[in-house]
């Protein structure tokens, strides 16, 4: 039950974070097109969470983002650096475990 509890309230501060992202991100703009400030914001936001997550965060196709990033030559890794790390330690958990006979 308190995981549970934990887990909701961990789930909505990390949606209060999003809707802070994504308001900043209008907050830039003027209403009818992109700013120049506003495609700036998203490509660090690319870089930080990847193309996925910015385009949910943002609450706008990731077609519109990808062709930002073809259109103003932004390179975009397949993952972010994290998930690279997460991996190798989840890897080097498994090769410990699978030593001990689990």
């Amino acid at each position: 039950m308190k995981s549970s509890i934990q887990r909701s309230l961990i789930c909505q501060m990390q949606q209060e974070a999003y809707d802070e992202i994504m308001q900043n991100f209008r907050n830039m703009g003027r209403g009818f097109r992109y700013t120049a400030d506003q495609k700036e914001f998203a490509f660090e936001q690319i870089d930080k969470n990847g193309m996925h997550a910015t385009s949910r965060i943002l609450q706008m196709p990731r077609r519109t983002l990808q062709r930002w990033c073809r259109k103003h030559d932004v390179v975009v890794e397949r993952c972010p650096a994290w998930v690279y790390e997460w991996a190798d330690r989840r890897k080097k958990r498994r090769e410990f475990w699978a030593r001990k006979g689990y």
